[in-house]
């Protein structure tokens, strides 16, 4: 074939290609080849562009011309949250009636508009009530699984607390707030959004709104407010529950008073330097407010008081802190939410009845004012199989009593600790005095408790694992002396367990390695942040001040053959009828079967033999592994123990607590309740007795 007739060839093929008919898009474009083929046209690629953009202006004109502006005294309505019994009934309903009153814009200071549009949306009396920028990075945040609170001017946030109030960020809500932000924006004045704002917004103290929050923190009217205090109460929406200086812990542990005190006087400070560089507060008068205007205390509320109210916080505390899609406390106080806790209401009286019937027993501050003044107990019973809080005792009202007793006090746990020690020595084992420092398991030696024999001498000379005298810094040698002066000769760890003998588990936790005790007693359920970071002998006898729901939690391990479940207080947590959480654990393996079943047999031992310390805790006919815990001074008493079915911690102490915060120290306790010493043998013992005799009728034995 000539090269004329190929190209007339390949020419009629192109132009019958060509004339086989239009396509409504030449996609993959006919008239190239290889992968020119596949790369759009000009033409292409610009009809898919304003194809795309008008389809989203196209939903976005339609949800605009849809949408409502929002009414602040029809929308924005707190609903109660209410709480349910492990059982289903209903244990509490909370925050039912809402703290606020809309007030006039011109009754809002405009010291108070100023700060707050000088700390959040310098450019709200000119902007179209939208930050493009600011939602494209929220919306980035959210898609990497990251929160974000920024990309809201004082408009976008004014629509989220009157019509999404509540609910927990999406890109869905995102854009649903942008719609109605726009339209809030060309559809009403400035000063009536603001206003609406402010009137809205939550600033903690269960207050809604400028007025009530104005009544919360400085109890006088909003209009009477000085530059200063707006400056303060503006602090507040950015996160009233880190910058309110009487702090928040029930709700984060990180928000204490000194912390937030802290937070708040900077950004205090901060938001009066911005109204001077936005022309809104003179330099002279800026010059005069050097000290921060501290608000008054919280004024009691009306909370649900018994043992509901410490409930209450602490179903509410873990669900903020698991809930994984960042809902907070400013949406949990909006309301609507419906939480269901593994609170069992009957065990719950059961330990409540447990305290009040050793408390009339036994303390008598009347004949005893000394001695038997400010008592406190606090109480946590968790079941081994799933890590569920059954029941707490966290005080004698919790409309009365600050605090939870249930949680941690810094109370130390004392002996009763040692269980932990003889589970190390088990798992790990004690290193070889000819060895190094860090050893591994080879190198280790396991322990037998009914055969490995450790001096019980009071006032014994403690050596590090190598037989050296074990020395302070200061060069001062450590002599441990037993509970009462007792002194034994080569006792085996479960008679030393048994009779609470300190000097043996002193010196095993020593051989063993503090840093290796200290993280069995992780493993088997205490924070690390309650525990000592000392490494000196004491740690092994308790110098540690976990809570007794954790002590319950970590004695459960032993109870559940070594497996650890988280402590949980919710199962499951509605809102407007969606799901918002739904507890979901797996357990850890912190020691094999053989090691807590022999750690349990030992703590039979200290409630089932005669001389044990703990015997005053013997179950009728039924089993039970437990320990003492006493401490140095005697500042406090404990008794944890446990049946397969159930874990419970009980401790006693001395604390007045009408004391401020510096000034709290716990008192001794020789001669309270009538007793020459108080010990975890006595009332700590006796009123777990009590509660598990009839928390555990009619079930296996």
């Amino acid at each position: 074939m000539s090269t004329d007739e190929q190209a007339d060839g390949e020419n009629g093929d192109v132009h019958a290609e060509r004339s086989a008919g239009k396509r409504f898009a030449d996609y993959p474009r006919r008239a190239k080849s290889g992968w020119r083929r596949w790369i759009p046209s000009w033409k292409l690629a610009t009809v898919l562009c304003l194809g795309f953009v008008g389809g989203v202006l196209g939903v976005a004109t339609v949800a605009y011309a849809l949408v409502e502006v929002p009414d602040p005294t029809r929308m924005a309505q707190a609903q109660s949250n209410v709480y349910y019994w492990a059982d289903g009934k209903q244990m509490a309903s909370t925050g039912g009636e809402v703290n606020r009153q809309i007030i006039a814009a011109d009754q809002i200071p405009g010291a108070m508009q100023n700060a707050v549009i000088s700390a959040q949306n310098k450019s709200f009396r000119t902007d179209s009530g939208v930050d493009a920028m600011g939602v494209g990075r929220a919306l980035v945040d959210m898609v990497g699984g990251t929160e974000s609170q920024g990309g809201s001017t004082i408009t976008q946030q004014y629509v989220r607390a009157t019509r999404f109030s509540g609910e927990p960020r999406s890109l869905g809500g995102k854009f649903r707030e942008l719609v109605v932000s726009a339209k809030v924006g060309g559809n009403m004045a400035k000063p009536t959004i603001l206003a609406g704002y402010l009137n809205t917004a939550y600033y903690g103290r269960d207050a809604y709104g400028i007025q009530a929050a104005s009544h919360a923190y400085y109890d006088k009217d909003a209009r009477q407010l000085n530059v200063g205090e707006c400056a303060f109460l503006a602090t507040l929406l950015q996160d009233a529950t880190h910058f309110d200086p009487a702090g928040a812990v029930t709700t984060d542990p990180a928000a204490t008073p000194a912390a937030n005190t802290a937070r708040a006087e900077q950004r205090w400070a901060w938001i009066l330097d911005e109204m001077v560089k936005d022309g809104h507060l003179a330099a002279p008068e800026r010059a005069t407010f050097t000290h921060f205007p501290i608000p008054r205390p919280i004024a009691k509320a009306a909370k649900p008081g018994g043992q509901v109210g410490y409930l209450v916080d602490l179903a509410t505390a873990y669900f903020l802190k698991n809930n994984g899609k960042g809902i907070t406390s400013d949406n949990l106080a909006h309301g609507g939410y419906e939480i269901h806790t593994t609170f069992d209401r009957r065990d719950v009286a059961m330990l409540e009845s447990a305290v009040k019937q050793a408390r009339k027993a036994h303390i008598n501050p009347a004949q005893r004012p000394d001695t038997d003044t400010h008592v406190q107990f606090g109480g946590a019973s968790v079941n081994p199989a799933t890590g569920a809080i059954v029941a707490v005792y966290g005080g004698e009202d919790a409309a009365q009593h600050i605090g939870n007793h249930a949680d941690e006090t810094g109370v130390p746990v004392g002996s009763a600790f040692t269980p932990f020690v003889l589970a190390a020595a088990l798992r790990d084992g004690v290193r070889d005095p000819e060895g190094e420092p860090e050893q591994g398991p080879s190198e280790r030696t396991i322990v037998d408790p009914d055969k490995s024999l450790y001096s019980g001498l009071n006032k014994l000379k403690i050596k590090n694992y190598d037989g050296s005298p074990w020395k302070s810094e200061k060069g001062e040698e450590w002599l441990q002396a037993n509970d009462g002066g007792a002194s034994y000769r080569d006792i085996t760890l479960r008679d030393a367990m048994a009779r609470s003998v300190n000097s043996p588990f002193v010196q095993l936790g020593m051989d063993i390695g503090i840093p290796t005790v200290r993280q069995a007693a992780e493993d088997a359920g205490l924070l690390k942040s309650s525990l000592n970071t000392s490494s000196v002998p004491s740690f092994s006898i308790g110098t540690s001040s976990p809570s007794v729901i954790r002590m319950a939690t970590a004695y459960a391990t032993f109870a559940a053959d070594g497996q650890h479940w988280e402590p949980f207080s919710v199962e499951q947590v509605s809102h407007n009828g969606r799901t918002e959480y739904r507890h979901e654990d797996k357990p850890a393996r912190a020691f094999s079967k053989d090691v807590a079943a022999t750690v349990t047999d030992v703590l039979r031992s200290v409630v089932d033999e005669p001389d044990g310390t703990g015997n005053n805790a013997r179950l009728p006919g039924r089993e039970a592994a437990g320990k003492i815990g006493t401490t140095d001074g005697n500042k406090s008493a404990w008794f944890v123990g446990y049946t397969p079915q159930l874990s419970t911690a009980i401790d006693m102490y001395r604390l007045d607590e009408s004391q401020t915060a510096k000034s709290r120290r716990f008192l001794g306790m020789y001669g309270t309740g009538g007793a020459g010493k108080a010990r975890g043998g006595s009332l700590p013992s006796e009123i777990w007795r009590i509660y598990m005799t009839h928390a555990l009728s009619g079930q296996a034995r």
